[in-house]
């Protein structure tokens, strides 16, 4: 049996509990003689004991309604998504119960938002809505595995 959720629109206080929204709203200060507004240090980026990288994702489009099964985490960093284009992209996230994802949560991206997920945050996989679907992808790089899967035991079907 599928369950069903919605994907909202993202925003700072919706995602809170699962990262940090990239996007250039609020407070800002001008730079290269004026002609720059930097929103300032937008997000917890935590690497652990890695180092910070940048990796450049392709990933395919998909459609809604989207079901999944499978979510992800990464216990010793944190993980930025940067869309390389203005399309939207679906974010689900989970939250952690004793362990394993909760019920998820789905929000669509608006045109120049970008995301971080928080150290050790279920979500699922890079789910661009459009083609090109790519990213530039800000993560932890060092030793040792840096992933954990989880496959729900019935689908979830994200719809619009």
């Amino acid at each position: 049996m599928t369950r069903t959720i919605t994907a909202q629109p993202l925003s700072a206080a919706g995602f809170a509990p699962f990262g940090d929204v990239l996007d250039a709203t609020g407070d800002f200060r001008l730079i290269n003689e004026g002609l720059c507004r930097r929103h300032h240090d937008r997000a917890r980026m935590d690497f652990g004991t890695g180092r910070a990288g940048i990796s450049v994702f392709d990933a395919d489009p998909r459609n809604l309604p989207y079901d999944f099964d499978l979510v992800e985490r990464h216990p010793d960093g944190s993980q930025a998504f940067l869309p390389m284009t203005t399309a939207p992209f679906l974010v689900i996230v989970a939250p952690d119960e004793a362990g394993r994802p909760g019920a998820p949560r789905a929000f669509l991206t608006a045109p120049g938002q970008g995301i971080n997920l928080h150290r050790g945050t279920w979500h699922g996989v890079l789910t661009p809505l459009a083609a090109p679907g790519l990213f530039a992808v800000v993560d932890r790089i060092g030793e040792g595995p840096n992933l954990e899967e989880y496959r729900y035991s019935a689908p979830w079907r994200v719809t619009g």
